[in-house]
């Protein structure tokens, strides 16, 4: 176990690292890494072994009686962490593999999750992370702490941006009579993913700090706290964020109410705030008012999300090779320059596979691969206004999720199922794909001997069998006109 009074070694150890294993910890599992490494989650040092994980689940406790609310683990792939216990030690890197920290690893047991081994020991910070923008917010809670004015201080864990709702609750819990009167405001900014409304880390800040000037004296810091995920996640995630809280030095929360086992006191949360479809259609409807939003906020808002003849789109045509996805995404690609005054880039999955992702296979994996690449593209087409037409196969949901995932959080996503028939498909079969996988030659060939995954979320169903692609695209060309991307934009 790594709880109170557990230190992990120095410096390494003497340990060369070189020698050691490397991991990239999923998102969550790195947030958490870097919170126990700042000291947030005094008193772990570590991941929790599996004694002190079912000692925390069975009576909110650590062994030696320490309360604590989430039996918190790090958890890796079944192959890399048996590695790392193999090595006795493994070194946690970022998604850009910069090493981020030392476990000395002291167990390896079964995770929550199938295929995963859960990894408890000692933490030794190897470097720190580029913060990215707004680094100057993220401190340790220790400087934090040491910058507060004496008295209470009411500390808010903010996810989404704070509209008109969140600022008069603010304000009125520490005004003379609240239930935080005369606190410091604490504002924790959760960087570690998006929240609720999707809001790219970056704009959340930008909201947070356009609202300081309609809100009491306040401190703003940016926080790694990943919201917790399954059936457990809001529990834990509540009661989580009130130790990080605490860490930081904040004497009350709002919305506190309910943090199991938490040090602070808590006070009411705001109600009446749009919810995140009521304040999407709001801002695609330009109907954000100054009862839902101060002045400063609303235009960060309007930046991130603006009117749907500026806004970013990904379009995504999936479907069987010999679908006609690539030949509908290029007539559509070809009359959206002809008459649009839109940008418009053309991510063609075959073009794709000799530029972006050459050297990839056909395993699920590289297909995978070779999709999220597109959808990365894409996503920073249309952060910067654009259109992007892309025509993989992209056969599995999960990762079509993925894209579409990248894509709203930075502008909007279009689905089009492009469901010509299979043996259409194999009829026309240029390139003879299909009869080189009919006869064994291609292993794992969508639609013959590996599955496709029909999507159940397409915004369009199309059957380029039943008429000639200008039709197919025209039907895509009046999805986009219908939901305004091809307006002309007001000045």
């Amino acid at each position: 176990m790594t709880a109170a009074g557990a230190r992990p070694a120095g410096g390494g150890g003497g340990t060369d690292l070189t020698d050691l294993p490397v991991a990239v910890p999923d998102p969550a599992g790195l947030a958490d890494v870097e919170l126990l490494l700042s000291g947030a989650l005094a008193p772990l040092t570590g991941p929790l072994d599996a004694a002190a994980r079912a000692a925390v689940e069975a009576g909110g406790a650590l062994p030696d009686g320490t309360p604590w609310p989430v039996a918190l683990a790090l958890e890796l792939p079944e192959a890399e962490a048996e590695a790392a216990r193999a090595a006795g030690a493994v070194v946690l890197a970022d998604t850009e593999s910069v090493p981020v920290a030392l476990l000395r690893v002291a167990e390896a047991a079964p995770g929550r999750r199938p295929g995963r081994l859960a990894l408890a020991g000692g933490l030794t910070a190897l470097g720190r992370r580029s913060e990215g923008p707004f680094a100057a917010l993220h401190r340790s809670p220790g400087a934090v702490r040491a910058g507060l004015p004496e008295g209470p201080v009411l500390a808010a864990l903010v996810d989404r941006p704070p509209l008109a709702a969140d600022v008069a609750a603010l304000r009125a819990a520490v005004a003379p009579g609240g239930p935080a009167a005369g606190a410091h405001l604490l504002l924790l900014v959760r960087t570690a993913d998006a929240g609720p409304d999707g809001l790219p880390a970056d704009v959340l800040v930008r909201t947070v700090l356009a609202a300081l000037p309609d809100l009491p004296a306040a401190t703003v810091v940016t926080v790694p706290l990943a919201h917790r995920t399954g059936p457990a996640g809001p529990a834990e995630d509540l009661a989580l964020g009130a130790q990080v809280a605490a860490a930081h030095g904040a004497t009350h929360l709002l919305g506190g109410a309910g943090a199991a086992g938490s040090p602070l006191a808590a006070v009411p949360a705001p109600s009446g705030a749009p919810g995140p479809a009521q304040l999407r259609a709001a801002l695609d409807a330009g109907a954000l008012g100054a009862a839902d939003a101060t002045p400063g906020v609303a235009r960060e808002l309007a930046r991130w999300r603006p009117p749907p003849p500026r806004r970013g789109v990904v379009v995504l045509l999936s479907g069987l090779s010999g679908s006609g996805k690539s030949t509908v995404a290029r007539r559509v690609a070809e009359r959206l320059v002809e008459g649009s005054d839109r940008r418009v880039s053309l991510l063609d999955g075959d073009e794709v596979r000799h530029v972006l992702s050459s050297g990839l296979g056909f395993s699920k994996a590289d297909r995978d691969t070779n999709v999220r690449r597109i959808g990365w593209v894409a996503a920073e087409v249309a952060r910067h206004g654009g259109i992007a037409l892309c025509a993989p196969i992209a056969p599995y949901a999960s990762v079509r999720a993925e894209v579409r995932a990248m894509a709203e959080a930075v502008g909007d996503f279009v689905l089009v199922h492009v469901a010509t028939p299979l043996e259409v498909c194999e009829a026309r079969d240029r390139k003879g794909l299909y009869a080189k996988a009919r006869a064994g030659l291609i292993p794992a060939f969508t639609g013959v001997s590996d599955p496709y995954e029909a999507p159940e979320d397409a915004e369009l169903v199309l059957d380029t069998s039943q008429g000639p692609v200008d039709d197919a695209a025209g039907a895509v060309l009046a999805l986009l006109e219908g939901r305004g991307y091809l307006a002309t934009p007001e000045d």
